[in-house]
């Protein structure tokens, strides 16, 4: 395998085949924990991907799955390493989200549903600014502009001329209407996501008051779909303390028919486009 895959998805690449070697001994989580001494929860988050994993760590559990082709634990000590190098998010210092920002930098699609504001991939920079500032009270300015590079640099994905991340977005029309900064800023966030709609490989949809109950109400999501058959798609909630990662197939399953409920009761893209057009003229003032 390339060593230039991202550290997110080679740890979570490494965490699904150490949980497919236990699988194949028989062992559960607390017996493999056991033998090495450690905590169960230990062995859940090298297995989730959620941990960095040591050569330590990946010749210790060789061991107790007694792997006996060097190669397999050759290559394993290999993304091990490999799994320790850093993202381009890790030189902006402690970012929250940064296993969401890993995963979102290497995803061939993202499906997002987002109830309250525009997402992230399309905001401009005075948005984002004015909505972490009111998110985030008392976040220091130096803070508030590092969020802010981060945000401005996950948008390179829709602007690569190679291999674009495929978005999906539908919005409600709640993220419309909530005045974010001032009228300018409103008038050019909706201009600016007029424009990136016309994208090929940007679909916009808004969910409009009048759709009523719909299967979203519970809130923000994304899913997360990849290239690598090895790599299973995930599902993203966002918390305010710790956020939550859905990668069981029933999990995803039922987050993706609930998308296509929500696709199928926002208005069309079309729509969608004169909307929105409609919406930015009301900041005209």
């Amino acid at each position: 395998m390339a060593s230039n895959v991202n550290p997110t998805v080679r740890r979570r690449r490494l965490g699904q085949e150490l949980r497919r070697l236990r699988e194949l001994k028989g062992m559960t989580a607390e017996e493999v924990a056991e033998r090495l001494l450690v905590s169960q929860s230990k062995i859940s988050r090298l297995e989730n991907g959620r941990r960095s994993i040591s050569q330590r760590d990946v010749r210790d559990l060789c061991g107790v799955y007694e792997v006996d082709d060097q190669r397999v634990v050759d290559s394993l000590m290999e993304m091990a390493r490999d799994s320790r190098q850093q993202g381009w998010w890790h030189a902006f210092g402690d970012i929250p989200y940064s296993v969401y920002i890993g995963l979102e930098t290497d995803a061939e699609s993202l499906r997002v549903y987002e109830p309250q504001v525009i997402t992230g991939l399309l905001q401009t920079r005075s948005y984002a600014e004015a909505l972490i500032q009111g998110a985030l009270p008392e976040t220091s300015a130096a803070d508030i502009e590092k969020r802010v590079q981060v945000r401005m640099r996950r948008q390179e994905r829709i602007a690569a001329e190679l291999h674009p991340l495929r978005l999906w977005v539908v919005l409600d029309e709640a993220a419309l209407r909530r005045a974010v900064g001032n009228n300018h800023v409103m008038r050019e966030q909706l201009e600016h996501l007029g424009e990136m709609s016309q994208l090929p490989h940007v679909t916009v949809q808004v969910l409009p008051f009048k759709a009523g109950a719909h299967p979203g109400l519970n809130g923000q999501y994304a899913i997360l779909e990849f290239a690598d058959a090895a790599d299973s798609s995930v599902v993203y909630l966002e918390g305010v303390t710790s956020d939550l990662y859905l990668e069981k197939a029933h999990d995803v399953q039922k987050y993706a028919v609930m998308y296509e409920h929500l696709r199928a009761q926002a208005l069309s893209v079309e729509e969608s486009r004169r909307f929105i057009a409609d919406a930015a003229k009301d900041y005209a003032q």
